[in-house]
């Protein structure tokens, strides 16, 4: 099948649509961040991806920590609201009626609303253009107690995440396989 060729560009997708949060619990922030992911297990780090013109950019430069709340898809509207207004001129959490919640290792607050949130510590701060990457540590993960089953598997195909991708929202669909399934040898 043929593809058309387009000049390099910043088309990898889907993403998740973060809501992070950083400042503290008497002066949260939140921003919408697409530019996210996980960059090393042992030890688990991540980073965001933020313009120096954002409000946050100032907050998570000054404490060194942010926190990665993953939303639902039921959240879409938030999560774009939170993507299109300053926090410096608008309390976008008590517009969008957000529930914070303290972190356990971090002064940043956690979104109750979202099921899962990782808490980081900013372990770096690498210029790349119009965006600065925030290379942080895992400190905590804070995970709905209704995703854990019973033996504390993660099922975390039931929280209903949000998906985007070249700017669109998506509902993430149904599971199609599992790590390692494509090897495994069937029992009989």
């Amino acid at each position: 099948m043929a593809k058309a060729v387009w000049r390099g560009g910043a088309l990898l997708a889907p993403v998740p649509p973060a809501l992070v949060t950083c400042g503290t619990m008497e002066e949260p922030n939140v921003l919408t961040v697409a530019w996210t992911g996980i960059v090393c297990t042992h030890p688990a780090m991540t980073y965001v991806s933020v313009r120096p013109q954002r409000h946050s950019y100032g907050i998570i430069e000054r404490t060194g920590e942010f926190v990665i709340n993953l939303p639902t898809s039921a959240m879409a509207k938030t999560v774009d609201f939170c993507g299109m207004k300053t926090g410096a001129k608008l309390n976008k959490i008590e517009r969008c009626h957000l529930e914070l919640l303290p972190g356990e290792t971090v002064s940043a607050p956690v979104l109750a609303d979202c099921p899962v949130s990782l808490e980081c510590r900013v372990t770096e701060a690498k210029p790349l253009g119009t965006h600065t990457m925030f290379l942080a540590e895992i400190t905590a993960v804070q995970v709905e107690e209704r995703l854990i089953d019973s033996k504390g598997k993660l099922n975390l195909q039931q929280a209903g995440l949000l998906a985007y991708a070249h700017g669109e929202y998506f509902a993430i669909g149904r599971k199609c396989g599992d790590f390692g399934f494509s090897v495994r040898k069937k029992r009989r």
